[in-house]
């Protein structure tokens, strides 16, 4: 697998992650009226820095 197609496989694999755990917090809030820790939410802004890195890195 090439360079450019191994950091593709892995934006999208660290996107449906994240998209997995907002759709979990999103959920919780609207459902079960649960307010996110920040801890979780601190987590969550740091994955996506990752990602971010990852992206510029092209």
């Amino acid at each position: 697998m090439t360079d450019i197609k191994q950091k593709k496989e892995n934006v999208k694999m660290h996107l449906k992650e994240l998209r997995q755990n907002l759709k979990k917090m999103h959920l919780e809030v609207s459902e079960e009226l649960i307010l996110p820790k920040p801890d979780d939410v601190k987590e969550l802004m740091n994955k996506m820095d990752k990602l971010l890195k990852l992206i510029e890195s092209n």
